[in-house]
C-alpha cells in the first residue's frame, strides 16, 4: 500500500495492484472543523433508522447522509480528489452513496472481515428473469432498497474515506489486505493484512472488493474515529434496469 501527496502513474499502477491507496494532507484543519460543524448538529438530530444510535443515545453511523446533507457532495469537488476519480474512473463517474461512521472514546464496536458488494438502488418494477439470482434479492437498509452486485459493477466503483480523526491502533483503525480485491467478491482470510494509519485530512481510497475490518479501540482511548465514506461508480447505467438511489456526476 503506498501514499501519495500527489497523483502519479505508479500511485495509480499501486491502487489497481494493492486495490487501495492513501491520498495525504488533503483537507486541511479548517476544512474538516466546517464539516465537522455542519455534520455533527445534523445527526444529532436525525431521527429513525438513517442513524444508527449506541445504547447512551450516541451516533456512532449514518447510512442516507447525502438525504441528510446534500452539500457533503462538495468534498468530492476538491481539485486533487475529483482528478483522482476522473483518472481511475472516467469522465463520466458520479458519486452514489456516502456513509458516516464515528467510535466514539467508551463507545467502540468492531466489524469482521468483509468485502463492500451491495449497492444502493432504485429497482425496477419488475425485475427480469434473466438476471443474476443475487440482483432479485433487494433488501431494505435504512428505508432505501440495496442489492447485493455483480463483480463488473464493484470493479468499475471506488471508495474515498475521508478521515476527519486520526486513524491509528489505539481508536480502532482499518485493517485490509492488499490485493484482495483481484478475487472478486470471494473472501480469502489467509492472506497478509495490513492496518491502515492515517492522519486527519488524509482520504484512503479502495476498491469494494478489497477484504477490510475494523476493529475496536482500546478502552483507555480518548480519540474519536470519524470516517466519511464516500462511493462513486464510473457509470449511472445498471444492469437489468436497476437504477442508483442517488448518482451525481462529478
Amino acid at each position: 500500500m503506498r501514499s501519495s501527496d500527489q497523483l502519479s502513474q505508479n500511485d495509480l499502477s499501486a491502487l489497481e495492484a494493492d486495490g487501495c491507496l492513501i491520498l495525504k494532507n488533503i483537507l486541511s484543519d479548517d476544512e474538516i472543523a466546517r464539516l465537522c460543524n455542519h455534520l455533527d448538529p445534523l445527526l444529532e438530530q436525525s431521527q429513525g433508522s438513517a442513524s444508527i444510535r449506541n445504547r447512551a443515545g450516541l451516533v456512532y453511523a449514518a447510512r442516507n447522509v447525502l438525504q441528510m446533507w446534500p452539500e457533503v457532495f462538495e468534498v468530492c469537488q476538491h481539485p486533487l480528489l475529483r482528478q483522482f476519480l476522473r483518472i481511475i474512473l472516467g469522465d463520466d463517474c458520479g458519486l452514489v452513496r456516502v456513509l458516516y461512521f464515528d467510535k466514539p472514546p467508551g463507545q467502540t464496536w468492531a466489524l469482521p472481515w468483509h468485502k463492500d458488494i451491495t449497492i444502493a438502488v432504485q429497482p425496477p418494477k419488475v425485475v427480469p428473469e434473466n438476471a443474476e439470482d443475487h440482483w432479485k434479492k433487494v433488501r431494505m437498509k435504512a428505508g432505501v432498497p440495496h442489492v447485493e452486485a455483480d463483480e463488473k459493477t464493484l470493479s468499475q466503483m471506488v471508495t474515498l474515506r475521508v478521515h476527519l480523526d486520526p486513524a491509528l491502533s489505539e481508536n480502532g483503525a482499518l485493517s485490509i489486505s492488499p490485493g484482495s480485491h483481484r478475487s472478486g467478491k470471494q473472501l480469502n482470510l489467509d492472506v497478509p493484512r495490513e492496518m491502515v494509519i492515517a492522519e486527519a485530512g488524509d482520504v484512503f481510497a479502495m476498491r469494494p472488493m478489497l477484504s477490510h475490518c475494523s476493529g475496536q479501540s482500546t478502552p483507555e482511548t480518548e480519540l474519536r474515529r470519524r470516517i466519511l465514506h464516500l462511493e462513486f461508480s464510473a457509470s449511472a447505467e445498471l444492469p437489468y434496469g436497476f437504477r442508483w438511489n442517488f448518482f451525481r456526476s462529478v
